[in-house]
């Protein structure tokens, strides 16, 4: 047994990328070994990751692969042997088995009598495999955005390549990635450690001497020393706490190598910005940590993190430059605001018309347009068919204005603040919260994790914007293909699924899709998305089983809130025995009438023959049955509903035990065939039972 490691060194790579580069090189090389029959009763793998490099260590490989036997079949034996000759036949095989004519065998199976050989494998070593196969698998990986760096080359990588490890133990594995052979020897840090050349005398010793050269290649180490630090930091402020930012935390740890945290301190007037503003500018522009007070209010620090551990005169240049950048940053945010509170949002309307929305549709003044319309037709469903109450001249007002702010100066400097900053204009210049909270919500929910919007005009605003873009784009052509989706359409469309999902809005996919104005193919195709995105959140988001997202879904794809409510208990009787005989037997009726139906058997009624008592209970108990399941699904008492579907269980496996379906006679036949079909369309009301894997 051995310990393998392959670290590949690269230039650095852009943080949001690593983590998944990382995961995906670990499952190449677990499944490589693992097809090659090379790994050990007791292996484990870790994978590492640092800007500069992606690593991997195995422990328990095998020195080789176990030599296999494996049994080849022929050609008959009469036609490989004539008058116990060998004819060209048995040669042929022969050689293509790599054994000599002698060495066949007679095999004899139910078919009859062939030529068989026994063909004796050799294992091929670790070493021999790794250098074959391994490259293979790392220029495999899959980059958002990658690059070549060789010219005449074919490789393409996030990063050029600038160094590879591969050891088995002490052993130098001699394969060879985009030019660079591997070798013993990875590097150090940038700085701290000269960008120096560091041995590894053991694949096992990776992490203990790389944490010499000042590199922890561990992601988890480096998360958990990052956030020792944050709360080291911040105790040295009496009360305070650093704003907790998982995202940010992921962010840093994948920018550094050594890391190290600063705290800095800003002006305490610049408090008077907002803090969605300060808190922006600290997080997505500068990679800083916000600081808060006991109250939960911002305090006038920051902490930064460094890839760099530096003295106490170091740490106060760094800290000086740090602030001197930040207050730059929070100077220019307040002179915006301020500019920009000189126009009313109501006064930028007509200048969206010089923003374009996308070339071939139309300005932001035409999707303000379209959007008004949308939301007035989702608007007179709500009031009409489900009398929800809100504010219908404040939504107006929002949609109207929900996009003005991409006009303004603080937007296009801090464009990730758009909405939010609409919505604290709106407050600003005194246009009310139902408006101000509409216009700060309407991207979200911009995640699965993400709230929706807290108000209904928000919901409705968020709902007719997404809508009308999905609409708008399928009909140029621009619906998402594959992996690709430049336009978010599918961010959106979750969007869509889970504002329907947990709000109190009675919507239906059909309704929103109809608001949407598309019409004809479109509005197939539009319908046929959303309900795909619907799949993605019952089973991603929501964690249903597919076969219960399949169930559900065949049965009924229009209303989100209901299906989610099937979904859940459908998931609750899953695991019974009685359930689990009705869902096969659901399965078997429905292959039934599909084989009717391709030989063009008639269904009758069962009132049409004499039944015999195995039929008759099962129509009599189904027909008993039916009202009640009915009730219960009309109050979306699903529960109860699958409870009394499941003491069908009796009648139906009485009625496949003794009656023969398929009758000869045309009369009977046609019975039973319109009994089950009968059966069939009563119970699968909540779900497709058919749909559910039993056994």
């Amino acid at each position: 047994m051995a310990d393998f490691l392959l670290e590949i060194g690269l230039e650095e790579v852009p943080a949001r990328m690593i983590a998944g580069a990382e995961a995906e090189l670990g499952r190449r090389v677990n499944d490589l070994l693992s097809r090659e029959r090379l790994l050990g009763p007791g292996a484990k793998l870790t994978s590492y990751s640092t800007p500069r490099r992606l690593a991997v260590l195995v422990e328990d490989v095998l020195a080789s692969q176990a030599d296999t036997e494996e049994k080849l079949t022929g050609p008959s034996w009469k036609v490989a042997f004539k008058d116990g000759a060998p004819t060209a036949a048995a040669e042929a095989f022969a050689k293509k088995a790599g054994v000599p004519v002698a060495a066949l065998e007679k095999v004899t199976t139910a078919k009859g009598e062939y030529v068989g050989a026994t063909v004796k494998k050799t294992g091929r070593t670790a070493q021999e495999l790794l250098a074959s196969e391994l490259p293979k698998e790392v220029l495999g990986i899959y980059w958002a955005k990658n690059m070549y760096w060789r010219a005449g080359k074919p490789e393409r990588f996030v990063r050029p390549v600038r160094w590879v490890v591969a050891l088995l133990d002490s052993a130098v594995v001699p394969l060879e990635i985009a030019g660079i052979a591997a070798g013993n020897a990875s590097r150090g840090h940038r700085i701290l450690h000269g960008d120096h050349s560091v041995v590894l005398p053991l694949a096992k010793s990776y992490v203990e001497v790389m944490r010499k050269a000042f590199v922890v290649a561990d992601v988890a180490e480096r998360r958990q020393s990052i956030r020792k630090a944050l709360d080291k930091a911040t105790r040295t402020v009496a009360g305070a706490r650093w704003r907790e930012d998982e995202a940010l935390v992921e962010t840093v740890v994948h920018l550094t190598e050594w890391p190290s945290v600063v705290l800095g301190d800003f002006e305490a007037e610049y408090l008077a910005l907002p803090e969605e503003v300060l808190v922006t500018v600290m997080r997505d522009h500068q990679k800083y940590f916000a600081v808060e007070g006991a109250d939960g209010k911002l305090a006038p620090h920051f902490l930064t993190v460094l890839n760099i551990q530096v003295d106490a005169e170091g740490e106060a240049t760094i800290r000086h430059g740090n602030q001197k950048v930040l207050r730059a940053r929070f100077k220019d945010a307040r002179f915006f605001w301020e500019v920009d509170q000189k126009t009313p949002l109501a006064e930028r309307v007509e200048s969206l018309k010089s923003v374009t929305f996308q070339k071939e549709l139309g300005s932001y003044h035409w999707k303000t347009e379209e959007n008004l319309a949308v939301a007035e037709r989702l608007a007179r469903m709500l009031l009409s068919d489900y009398g929800v109450k809100f504010d219908s001249y404040r939504l107006k007002t929002a949609v109207k204005l929900a996009k003005t702010d991409l006009t303004t100066e603080l937007v296009k400097e801090f464009t990730e603040l758009q909405g939010v900053i609409g919505g604290l204009y709106a407050r600003a210049q005194g246009l009310g919260e139902t408006v101000a909270c509409a216009i700060y919500d309407q991207y979200r929910p911009a995640s699965t994790e993400d709230a929706i919007p807290s108000t209904v005009e928000g919901q409705v605003l968020g709902l007719a914007d997404r809508i009308q873009t999905i609409t708008a784009m399928f009909g140029i052509g621009n619906a998402p293909t594959g992996s690709k989706d430049p336009f978010a359409l599918r961010r959106a469309a979750n969007a869509i699924v889970k504002i329907l999902a947990e709000s109190k809005l009675q919507l239906t996919l059909a309704e929103v899709v109809e608001a949407g104005g598309a019409e004809g193919s479109n509005r197939d195709l539009v319908t046929a998305f959303l309900r795909e995105r619907l799949h993605f959140y019952l089973k991603d988001v929501c964690g249903f089983a597919y076969d219960v997202v399949n169930a559900v879904l065949v049965a009924g794809a229009n209303d989100v809130r209901d299906a989610i409510s099937r979904a859940d208990a459908l998931t609750a009787v899953r695991g019974s025995e009685d359930f689990a005989a009705i869902s096969a037997a659901f399965k078997r009726i429905k292959n039934i009438l599909r084989q009717a139906e391709e030989k063009q058997f008639a269904l009758g009624s069962p009132k049409d023959v004499t039944l015999s008592a195995e039929a008759q209970r099962l129509a009599d108990s189904a027909a008993a049955l039916a009202p009640e399941v009915a009730s219960l699904r009309q109050v979306r008492s699903y529960g109860e509903a699958l409870a009394l579907i499941a003491t069908l269980r009796p009648a139906v496996d009485a009625f496949f035990d003794k009656v023969m379906v398929l009758d000869p006679d045309e009369t009977v036949r046609g019975a039973h065939l319109g009994l089950i079909d009968e059966v069939l369309r009563n119970f699968s009301g909540i779900a497709d039972f058919s749909e559910m894997v039993t056994g």
